[in-house]
């Protein structure tokens, strides 16, 4: 509905999961990690834990993206079940036969299940139950699955299992009557909600993937979208498609704190303040209360105080101290002062001029031209050492406690970092930038096609050529005279993915022909200069 009035290609803040707009705030990559450890650990159970919305089926699904190969699973979805369901369901999910004859006896699935381990085991597979909604399991199933972990050789657990749960699930596994299992639990990790420098980060990251190449929420907006939803990536998500389609149907093309509050109000079903307008009669109050007291302090013991001070020696009365000067301007003081040179347009005009490109405010989006004239955006989240291999300027998006800003980043180097903002030039720290930079960047760079950025096997033309030429001037070798994507190149662009931690796929898709352009520069193409900064 609204997705062409933004310029969008689609709606970014639906709730269905989409790996694209996958976003890992850093109590998210750490919950990832956490259970990535535990997978590897000698078995027993593995907690997650945390508020309804707050990202643990976000987590599950990395986590799932990223098992190891020797790693299979069973995903339990469903935990309202008798303890004959749930071993039922984990043979379904790992594809146990269990004769008919035997699926009403505990003991006969369990020595299925533990046949099956023994197997596994010998085979070197690793075998791991994942149960989602934990904390909706009864005591009984529960004390079924503390005995599934008794599955064991005579040096390892045969089996790792993974609760996930909302907060419950602690009070749940608290009880004097669960504490065995308790006891076993090797790894427990809660999810907190979002910080708003993560909230921000998350906005934003969506809206690019979305194709956002403007800021459509102002900076007061994004803050009031943390407030409203504590954080919360659900809430997040739904307040802010509602602001959204409210700034739509008004046929305004920026939305402000006030239309955030506008969607909280229709999502929380609920009347919501500005926060200004509280503080504003907090503060009324506070200060009739003051003036009454000074009224009645000046009323009962200003006139001693009166007089004594009359009385007084001129020396003995204070006289005003200077103010001290006022402390040199920074960066952040910079950005806060000048925020439309700060601005998304002003940074896409900066770094489009540093290819020599004009950008004409009244012709389009700036993506747009720059994609008539050759050339394509690509925004991602990624590092600094990312930067630094990719060998391009960039816009960095800056969360500041000021707000946020946009600025480019032309010099790189392993102490200092130059931004180019509108005409000024700012060094900044390493520190800075990453206190205030949370990974997000937008860079330009020149496909080796205009008809499509990614390079299959069996294709066949100039831009395989390029290919080739490309991937054997980074080996030093000699390119075959082949404009054929064959197995021999496949296997060329397999070894390079891998070497520089792609995805080894063997097709030449964006990042990796990204990656190839910038090893071999061509003359005139800009770079992040490691010595500039």
């Amino acid at each position: 509905m609204y997705t062409s009035f933004f310029g969008l290609t689609e709606k970014p803040f639906t709730i269905t999961p989409d790996p694209r707009y996958l976003y890992l705030s850093e109590r998210h990559a750490e919950a990832l990690a956490h259970l990535l450890y535990g997978i590897e650990d000698a078995g027993g159970f593995v907690q997650l834990t945390g508020e309804v919305g707050t990202g643990k089926t976000t987590v599950v699904r990395s986590l799932l993206g990223q098992l190891p190969a020797h790693a299979d699973v069973a995903l339990i979805l469903n935990p309202r079940i008798t303890p004959e369901e749930f071993l039922l369901a984990i043979a379904d999910e790992l594809n146990v036969v269990i004769p008919i004859s035997v699926r009403h006896s505990v003991k006969s699935l369990v020595d299925q299940l533990n046949i099956f381990l023994l197997d596994a085991h010998a085979r070197g597979r690793r075998v791991i139950v994942l149960v989602d909604e934990a904390q909706q399991l009864s005591a009984d199933v529960l004390e079924q699955v503390r005995l599934l972990t008794n599955l064991e050789t005579a040096t390892k657990k045969l089996l790792q299992i993974i609760l996930v749960g909302q907060p419950e699930l602690r009070t749940l596994l608290a009880r004097n009557e669960l504490r065995q299992l308790a006891q076993r639990i090797t790894g427990r990790y809660h999810l907190d909600p979002l910080v708003q420098r993560e909230s921000l980060a998350y906005i934003r990251h969506r809206l690019r993937v979305a194709g956002a190449t403007t800021d459509i929420f102002t900076p007061r907006a994004l803050r009031e979208l943390h407030r409203l939803s504590m954080g919360v990536p659900r809430l997040l998500n739904v307040i802010a498609d509602r602001a959204l389609l409210g700034a739509y149907t008004r046929e305004v093309h920026t939305v402000t704190a006030t239309l955030v509050r506008r969607a909280a109000s229709e999502v929380h079903g609920r009347t919501i303040t500005a926060p200004w307008l509280i503080s504003t009669l907090a503060v009324t109050a506070i200060v009739g209360l003051s003036v009454l007291g000074v009224a009645i302090y000046w009323l009962f013991i200003g006139h001693s105080l009166r007089q004594h001070i009359a009385a007084a020696p001129a020396a003995q009365i204070a006289t005003p101290q200077p103010l001290p000067a006022p402390l040199p301007a920074t960066t952040l003081d910079f950005l806060s002062a000048h925020p439309e040179a700060a601005s998304t347009d002003v940074a896409l005009t900066t770094l489009f001029g540093l290819w020599k490109l004009h950008i004409d405010s009244g012709q389009g989006r700036a993506c747009e031209q720059a994609a008539a004239a050759g050339l394509a955006c690509l925004s991602q989240k990624g590092s600094l050492a990312q930067l630094r291999e990719l060998n391009r300027p960039v816009i960095v998006s800056l969360l500041t406690p000021n707000g946020e800003f946009q600025a480019v980043l032309t010099h790189l180097n392993d102490t200092k970092a130059t931004l180019q903002i509108a005409d000024n030039t700012l060094d900044v720290s390493i520190a800075d930038l990453e206190q205030w930079w949370f990974g997000e960047f937008l860079l330009a760079w020149k496909p080796p096609t205009k008809s499509g950025v990614i390079l299959k096997p069996g294709m066949r033309g100039g831009a395989i050529r390029w290919l080739r030429t490309t991937i054997a001037s980074i080996n030093g070798t000699q390119a075959r005279p082949s404009a054929s994507y064959g197995a021999d190149l496949q296997q060329e662009i397999a070894d390079f993915q891998k070497s520089h931690q792609l995805t080894v796929d063997g097709i030449a898709g964006e990042q990796t022909l990204l990656l190839l352009d910038s090893l071999t520069s061509t003359p005139g193409t800009p770079t992040l200069r490691s010595g500039g900064a």
